[in-house]
């Protein structure tokens, strides 16, 4: 089911939505400054793609240092594209919705709209990946927790 979600996607929307961050990829590595967003970029337009069956999730839950600063380059982002790309995904998530066939592609929309706001240090994995990734993450924190009490 996840294939033929993937696929309806893909044609129907799925390929403008990559092209729009692959487009903004580009724009943001044409600075020095940007290429951190540009890479951001690229990595989350597969996932605009083809988002049925993965998810986006931090990039420490799966082993990856985080960056610092990362917070303000979020912000960054959200200044200068993120707004207006989660405002274009929700209004097509809620375009989508009103249609009853199209309340997959309404919640791939609203998953697009989030990840338009924090974009950065964010890695799409399969869905099953993540959830075990999400448990250990929660499991390392309370075992930090429970460490210092």
């Amino acid at each position: 089911m996840t294939f033929a979600f993937n696929i309806l996607w893909f044609v129907f929307g799925g390929i403008l939505s990559a092209m729009v961050w692959i487009l903004i990829g580009l724009a943001w590595c044409l600075t020095v400054v940007g290429i951190p967003f540009g890479v951001a970029c690229f990595r989350i337009a597969p996932f605009a793609a083809f988002p049925f069956g993965r998810r986006l999730i931090p990039g420490e839950w799966v082993g990856q240092k985080r960056i610092a600063g990362t917070g303000l380059a979020n912000f960054l982002w959200v200044a200068f594209f993120g707004l207006w790309l989660a405002i274009g995904h929700a209004i097509l998530g809620v375009a989508c919705i009103m249609t009853i066939i199209g309340i997959p592609a309404g919640i791939a929309n609203f998953n697009l709209a989030q990840a338009s706001f924090a974009p950065l240090g964010k890695v799409p994995v399969p869905k099953s990946v993540a959830d075990e990734a999400e448990r250990q993450y929660a499991r390392r924190r309370v075992d930090a927790g429970l460490a210092r009490a």
